[in-house]
C-alpha cells in the first residue's frame, strides 16, 4: 500500500515525511522567530493574539492547553491575566519550546512545557476548558486527527480557539501576494539567514483551508456553534468551536 501524499508548501511529498521537514523549518527559524513575526506582520501579530486572549473569556482556575505554542506568546499572555489558570505549553519542536521557555522564565513564569505531536496528545479525555492553536494547525499533517484530539481533551462546554492565516480580501490579494512572495522570503534571508524556510511558510498559508473550509472541518469533528472572525481583511482569522 502506497503512502499517501500531502502538501509541504506548494510541493507534494510523502505524508510520513512532513513532520520531519516542518521540524527542520522551525528548528532553523526558532531563534529569530519573534523578530521575523514582527517584521512579517508589521507588529500586527501582537494585536491578533491579544484579541484571542480577550475572546477566550475564561473564568479563574480554568485549564488551558496551548498547542503549537512556539515561543509562548499566548501562554505568557494567559499567565498575565492573573486568574490562576492551569496552563500547559506544548509544541512538537524542541527548539521552539526552548525559546518559549526562555521567554516565560524571563517574565518570572514557570509553566510546564511538553514536547508532543498535536495529532496525538498525551492528556486525558475531557480535561481542558480551553485549547488554543496559534499559527500551528496549517503545519500539521493530518488536520482532522489534530481536531479530533482537541475535541477529545476538551471538557464538555469547553472551547477551541484557532488563530491562523486565512484567505485575504480579494481587493488586497495582489498586494498581499507581492509582499508575501517577494518581500517575506528576502526578510528571512537577511534577518534569519534562511530564505527557503520563509518561502515554505508563505506557501503553507496558500494551501491551508480558507475560513469556510476550516469551519466545515471543525463541524465534521463534532464541534458546535463554530464561528470565525476575520482580522486585518482576512489575513488571519480566529475560529472558535465548542464541545457540547
Amino acid at each position: 500500500m502506497k503512502t499517501k501524499d500531502t502538501k509541504f508548501g506548494f510541493n507534494t511529498i510523502k505524508r510520513d515525511d512532513k513532520a520531519k521537514k516542518v521540524g527542520e523549518v522551525f528548528s532553523s527559524v526558532s531563534e529569530n522567530y519573534d523578530l521575523m513575526n514582527n517584521l512579517m506582520s508589521l507588529g500586527l501579530h501582537k494585536v491578533w493574539k491579544k484579541i484571542v486572549i480577550q475572546t477566550a473569556s475564561l473564568q479563574a482556575n480554568a485549564k488551558i492547553l496551548d498547542i503549537a505554542a512556539g515561543t509562548a506568546d499566548l501562554t505568557l499572555a494567559f499567565t498575565q491575566q492573573n486568574k490562576n489558570f492551569e496552563i500547559f505549553q506544548t509544541d512538537i519542536n524542541f527548539a521552539m519550546l526552548h525559546e518559549g521557555q526562555k521567554k516565560l522564565i524571563n517574565h518570572g513564569k514557570i509553566i510546564p512545557a511538553i514536547a508532543c505531536d498535536g495529532e496525538a496528545l498525551p492528556f486525558p479525555n475531557n480535561y481542558f476548558d480551553c485549547v488554543t492553536i496559534a499559527f500551528g494547525l496549517r503545519n500539521m499533517t493530518n488536520k482532522d486527527a489534530a481536531l479530533q484530539e482537541v475535541y477529545r481533551v476538551l471538557s464538555p462546554g469547553g472551547k477551541v480557539i484557532i488563530l491562523e492565516f486565512s484567505q485575504v480580501n480579494k481587493k488586497l490579494a495582489k498586494l498581499y501576494d507581492l509582499f508575501s512572495f517577494k518581500i517575506i522570503p528576502k526578510l528571512g534571508k537577511i534577518f534569519a539567514k534562511d530564505e527557503s524556510s520563509y518561502q515554505y511558510l508563505v506557501e503553507s498559508i496558500r494551501v491551508h483551508p480558507n475560513q469556510e473550509k476550516l469551519k466545515e472541518l471543525m463541524e465534521e469533528q463534532l464541534f458546535e456553534n463554530v464561528s470565525y472572525i476575520n482580522l486585518s481583511a482576512g489575513i488571519v482569522s480566529i475560529h472558535k468551536g465548542y464541545k457540547i
